[in-house]
């Protein structure tokens, strides 16, 4: 079973950036897509974006374009999601999800994940 884990949250001052990691581990299959999405104080679950892990390609949310970026480190089956000029508006829980896929024909980020990590809890506070 496909396990997630984020890591790299923690307090950051207004203006800094972050980079959060997820590592995947125990695959089945060839492929997969990891989306990023965070939870924050009295709003509904946002979805951040996508990667696949072959090509790299990536899709991101209007709502937050520019100012987050989505990467993944092939060989290490481990996504990043760097949050650059942070606010406290940014303040929340940021998790990853995955889903494997087993033809690359089919993959695509629009699929709902089936695999979700604990969450990593990013405060951006001076």
């Amino acid at each position: 079973q496909l396990q997630v884990v984020e890591s790299g949250g923690g307090l950051v001052h207004p203006g800094g950036s972050v980079t959060l990691s997820c590592a995947l581990s125990g695959f089945t299959e060839e492929y997969y897509t990891m989306g990023w999405f965070r939870r924050t104080p009295g709003k509904e679950r946002e979805e951040i974006g996508c990667i696949m892990n072959v090509g790299g390609y990536t899709t991101y949310a209007d709502s937050v374009k520019g100012r987050f970026t989505i990467s993944r480190d092939y060989a290490k089956n481990t996504g990043y999601l760097q949050i650059t000029s942070l606010e406290p508006d940014d303040t929340g829980v940021y998790y990853c999800a995955a889903k494997e896929w087993d033809d690359l024909r089919y993959m695509t980020c629009e699929a709902v994940f089936t695999s979700w990590g604990q969450g990593t809890q990013v405060t951006v506070s001076s």
